[in-house]
């Protein structure tokens, strides 16, 4: 592992966001403002990020990393699996986001087009109050909980069982708005994070 990796784990073994947004703003050879200027976000924002003392969503973590050209699946990637790789047992999914949205990648997306996630979100987590958009088609199915997606101006509840497949260019949110752990399977192609 690189010096970077090991420092971005936390104790307990877990993915530490604001160790990694660090490390990779001191490669670039940005100051916080500096780099909060670049992504049109606040400050405080990217120094509370830093500190750990915030989650931050999806698409404001990835609207902060493509300010530099850098992509989501580097900065969570620890080790990607090999390229010709088939099969994968979960504590080999590679993590794009954790915490109260856990996004779990199967394989490395930019050897493929198309892109497997195993996502788990506790009560409450969303993908952000900004709305994702982009040249891709999704779609998913529903494995636990309940799921409230919203896709352009429709919103509907799904529950176990239910599915979704949508043009992702419609801006759309996904959120938990139940008192258990959802958990989804969904794809998106062409790779999207």
């Amino acid at each position: 592992m690189h010096a970077m990796e090991d420092a971005a784990e936390h104790a307990d073994g877990g993915f530490n966001v604001g160790e990694r947004l660090r490390l990779v703003r001191h490669q670039h050879g940005l100051s916080q403002r500096a780099l909060a200027v670049r992504a049109g976000v606040t400050h405080s924002l990217v120094s509370l990020i830093e500190k750990n003392k915030v989650s931050p969503s999806v698409a404001s973590l990835k609207k902060i990393l493509e300010s530099i050209s850098y992509p989501l699946t580097d900065f969570f990637a620890l080790t990607l699996p090999p390229v010709d790789q088939i099969f994968y047992r979960a504590e080999e999914l590679t993590p794009l986001s954790t915490g109260a949205l856990t996004l779990l990648q199967v394989g490395d997306a930019k050897s493929h087009s198309m892109q497997i996630f195993h996502e788990f979100y506790e009560p409450g987590a969303d993908t952000g109050e900004t709305m994702l958009s982009h040249e891709a088609e999704e779609g998913g199915v529903v494995v636990a909980g309940e799921l409230e997606l919203t896709v352009g101006s429709q919103t509907r509840i799904l529950r176990k069982g239910d599915a979704f497949l949508f043009d992702s260019r419609l801006p759309h949110r996904y959120r938990n708005v139940g008192t258990e752990c959802c958990e989804v399977v969904s794809a998106c192609t062409p790779p999207y994070l």
